[in-house]
């Protein structure tokens, strides 16, 4: 078996033939010749190889020499006459001189050929062959013919013969200035040639073959084959058109002595023009490397694939054949189906060449001979560029992107398509549910469509408006040029736009304590962020309201006493409060969806004991924006709240003070006073303030005067009068960790340490024990917090300084306002307070993950007010803090020590800071 080197593979031959059918498993096999097509051209044998046949990757041909094979390598083939043409898809046609090596010449008129094609598989020992035969008879030979054809220049002279003495002594006299030498170097009766490059180069036979050059003799002709670019020959322009020339005289052995001929050919290897729609091939009128004087055109001749064309055939195409002063074109219409197209991708842009082949024989006479010039030249286009269009067929309201790319050519496949989220092979787009389709079109062209529903992960989308989606789909198509596998790619953007945005909606009642909020979500789902009152809903106020959340709502749940809530309106037994919530777009602050819900909450605000004590609530009501509830006063304006917020003051009087007004009627006696505001101008004088609505509450009391009473009574001896002893006890002050806000579930000793996250709200509550006394009012005068159970120990942070929060901190101690219900019977008794849970920290370093809460309280008496701690929990407005702490506190300063029987030493804890990354 011969090495694959030596296979057969020219200029335009590709470097494998690709095929789809099976590959037989044989060593040599002859084969039927079903597919093979031969022919006569002229003065060229045609083979026809169809890609069907090329069973393997790579094509050797043999050339059949009697019993002889004689491998046709690239070299031997140009030195011998053979040449093939193969297009990308493995469709061949190999072309045979009648003046070729190997062809059996029956005396220049039959002539007989015979190929054996091998086709390798992958392994070398995959081999198919055909065998195949052909016979052309061929009587119209010109005195001289010039074949130029892919890959060699052909000429061959009809022999002459002497007919004069004369004419035959002057052979005699030149061959005694050319010795013949011995028969062994005179092959085929040719003994030596000289090349004029112009230069005169002389060469014997033997050196001449060895470079490359054939020269034989036949019964009637001379034969002289030259490959192109060789060193003999050489480039001429003419008539503007570049000329591959040789010019050659040789002499040979005649029968009446030695004798010479002058060979010339030249051969086009340019003149070819483009235009969009038309190939323009001119080749000059005049070869002047042929001719020296007068010439008359006797036929011409125009063919497709080595083959002629008659005028019909030629119309039909729209194939023209003309002649100007200097020039005979062919012009063939760019995308004849004689050629065919291929596809390109250089910079990974597509592009196309079309390839055609057409053929010019030409027979001319000059002053002595004819001579039949016949041209064989493939031509292909520069490459077009061809960028695919997109059609978009997308229909909005189907809510499917639809696209159809195109056109291309047979040989490109689409393999992959780039989404925003992945790359998808044909295959993988039709798992995700996306449909890839291929359309061929009557042209012989193809397109590729694509199908995406909008709700696909893969499409983004925008809302310009508040009810408007729009939709994007971008996309790079990858596609790959067979058979050389040879990538490019095209990007397509789609857009769509649609109403289709349906808007949150919001919900709510309430019940004697809350307002209960749900949120249906729309089709945005919980895209959109809330306003609960003047308050966002952050994760921690949202973990205060007990925000729950599931695929379709959301719910809240909102204490009417919380700091979202608005106050309107407050009664002797109720207080209407009123929530507004806003959901909104943050991205463009675009309002989606509101709610403001009132709600009349039970709240007895004036009590009346029988003591003659009378207590009484007063709330800041949204119509006195600017009301402060300390500034709050009764009739006799030094009677202020025992307790007051941000929101409440709380006010406990006797019926015989502050202003207390009385009126008898029937049976009953009227205590009343009024609650008001009290601007003081600096002359002692209470006015009105001019910019804020009037503030006033009645506060009224009803005691019966007259009332008969019953009292049983049963006298029993005892043993022993009672007697009196004179006792003493403490007043109880605890302080305890609430579970939320609502003060009702507290942590048992069992529970600590408790965990909480970072900044997570801490709720406590301090609390006076064991007193129903109303004049008695519980301060919380310090607060802080450490990191080990001794109060007195460094670092500590405060919490309340002064009665006040601490200022210093970046999230401010809040004080909750504490009312009457089943637990509480005396709210001055109570004090509630919130912090957020924190750590300490030095140089960003913490130091320990647990704190201890600490806290000195006093108990004041309310009737008799002094300077200091006794004048009543803070009531400062809350500045803002320039701290750049966020829950991670520093060292702070030592605490101070109290000691009177009327404070109180508290202690919380511990309280362990467990990670939120966990």
């Amino acid at each position: 078996m011969k090495r694959l080197e030596n296979l057969l593979l020219w200029n335009l031959m590709t470097a494998a033939i690709i095929v789809s059918q099976a590959r037989p498993n044989m060593k040599f096999n002859l084969q039927s010749n079903s597919g093979l097509k031969s022919d006569c051209a002229g003065n060229l044998m045609r083979l026809t190889l169809d890609k069907a046949l090329a069973v393997g990757n790579q094509l050797e041909v043999e050339a059949i020499n009697g019993t002889q094979h004689v491998v046709l390598t690239p070299t031997l083939a140009a030195q011998c006459g053979y040449s093939m043409e193969s297009d990308p898809w493995g469709n061949t046609r190999i072309y045979i001189s009648l003046m070729a090596c190997y062809v059996d010449n029956k005396e220049d008129a039959t002539f007989n050929a015979g190929l054996r094609l091998k086709m390798y598989s992958q392994s070398p020992s995959d081999v198919v062959s055909h065998d195949v035969t052909q016979t052309c008879s061929y009587s119209r030979w010109a005195s001289r013919e010039i074949l130029c054809d892919r890959n060699y220049m052909e000429v061959s002279n009809y022999m002459a013969k002497p007919d004069d003495e004369a004419k035959g002594q002057a052979q005699q006299d030149h061959s005694k200035n050319n010795a013949i030498p011995e028969a062994s170097d005179v092959a085929h009766g040719i003994w030596k040639m000289t090349f004029y490059t112009p230069e005169p180069v002389s060469m014997v036979l033997r050196e001449a073959e060895q470079a490359g050059y054939g020269a034989r003799m036949t019964s009637n002709r001379l034969v002289m084959r030259s490959p192109y670019n060789t060193a003999e020959t050489y480039s001429e322009d003419v008539a503007g058109v570049p000329m591959e020339v040789f010019r050659v005289s040789a002499y040979y052995k005649a029968p009446h002595g030695l004798n010479t001929v002058n060979w010339a050919a030249a051969c086009p290897t340019g003149g070819v023009l483009f235009s969009e729609n038309v190939i323009s091939w001119h080749v000059p009128r005049r070869l002047t490397p042929l001719m020296d004087g007068s010439f008359k055109i006797l036929e011409m001749h125009m063919g497709i694939n080595g083959q002629r064309l008659d005028k019909s055939q030629m119309a039909t195409r729209g194939y023209t054949l003309s002649t100007t002063d200097f020039h005979i074109v062919v012009e063939i219409p760019v995308g004849s189906p004689d050629g065919y197209y291929k596809s390109h991708a250089p910079d990974y842009q597509y592009h196309t060449t079309y390839t055609v082949e057409p053929m010019l024989e030409v027979l001319w006479t000059d002053t002595q001979d004819d001579t039949r010039y016949k041209v064989l030249f493939p031509i292909t286009t520069p490459l077009m560029p061809r960028p695919p269009s997109f059609q978009d067929n997308t229909v909005p309201e189907d809510r499917v992107f639809s696209v159809l790319l195109g056109t291309f050519l047979h040989d490109v496949e689409l393999r992959n398509i780039t989404f925003s989220t992945a790359v998808l092979t044909v295959e993988e787009c039709h798992a995700r549910g996306f449909t890839v389709q291929e359309h061929s079109f009557p042209n012989g062209t193809k397109g590729y469509s694509l199908q995406v529903p909008f709700d696909a992960d893969v499409v983004l989308k925008h809302n310009p408006e508040p009810l408007v989606t729009v939709y994007f789909l971008p996309l790079i198509f990858g596609f790959i040029i067979l058979p050389e596998d040879t990538p490019f790619a095209h990007p397509v953007d789609l857009q769509a736009s649609l109403q289709d945005v349906v808007l949150p909606t919001i919900t709510g009642n309430c019940d004697q304590n809350n307002f209960y909020i749900s949120v249906k979500f729309g089709s945005q789902g919980s895209n959109f962020q809330a306003m609960v009152g003047p308050q966002q809903l952050t994760p921690e106020l949202a973990q205060a309201y007990n925000y729950q959340e599931n695929s379709t709502h959301c719910t809240v749940i909102v204490p009417y006493t919380a700091m979202g809530t608005a106050f309107e309106l407050i009664t002797s037994y109720s207080l209407r409060a009123r929530i507004d919530v806003l959901l909104f777009d943050p991205n463009n602050n675009w309002a989606l969806a509101d709610l403001y819900l009132s709600c009349n909450f039970p709240m007895i605000t004036t009590e009346c004991y029988p003591n003659g004590t009378m207590t009484a609530w007063a709330v800041k009501v949204e119509s006195v924006p600017n009301l402060i509830p300390s500034s709050l006063t009764l009739k006799d304006k030094s009677c202020k709240p025992v307790f007051s917020d941000d929101r409440f003051a709380y006010f406990s009087f006797s019926a015989d003070s502050c202003g207390t007004t009385r009126l008898f009627f029937g049976h009953y006696m009227l205590y009343e006073n009024e609650i008001g505001l009290n601007y003081n101008g600096g002359k002692g004088v209470a006015y009105t303030s001019p910019v804020d609505p009037d503030y006033k509450q009645t506060v009224s009391c009803y005691y019966m005067v007259n009332d008969t009473q019953t009292v049983a009574f049963n006298y029993k001896p005892r043993n022993t009068e009672p007697t009196a002893e004179i006792g003493s006890g403490q007043l109880v002050v605890q302080m305890r960790l609430a579970q939320d806000s609502s003060y009702e579930i507290f942590y048992q000793d069992e529970d600590y340490p408790v965990v909480k996250y970072l900044r997570q709200p801490l709720y406590f509550e301090v609390e006076l024990v064991q007193s129903t006394d109303p004049q008695l009012e519980l301060i919380l005068e310090s607060c802080w917090a450490t990191l080990n159970e001794d109060r007195t120990s460094l670092p500590s942070w405060d919490i309340i300084v002064d009665s006040c929060e601490n200022q210093d901190d970046s999230y401010a101690t809040i004080f909750h306002p504490v009312m009457s219900d089943a637990r509480v019977a005396v709210p001055s008794h109570f004090k509630r307070f919130s912090m957020k849970m924190f750590t300490f920290a030095k140089d960003d370093e913490i130091l320990k993950d647990e704190i201890y809460v600490h806290c000195d309280a006093m108990i004041c008496d309310t009737n008799s007010r002094a300077d200091g701690i006794c004048r009543g929990q803070c009531v400062a407005s809350k500045g803002m803090s320039n701290s750049r702490h966020q829950g991670i506190k520093g060292v702070k300063r030592e605490r101070r020590s109290t000691d009177s029987t009327l404070h109180r030493r508290l202690s919380s804890g511990p309280i362990l800071l467990l990670d939120s990354n966990l």
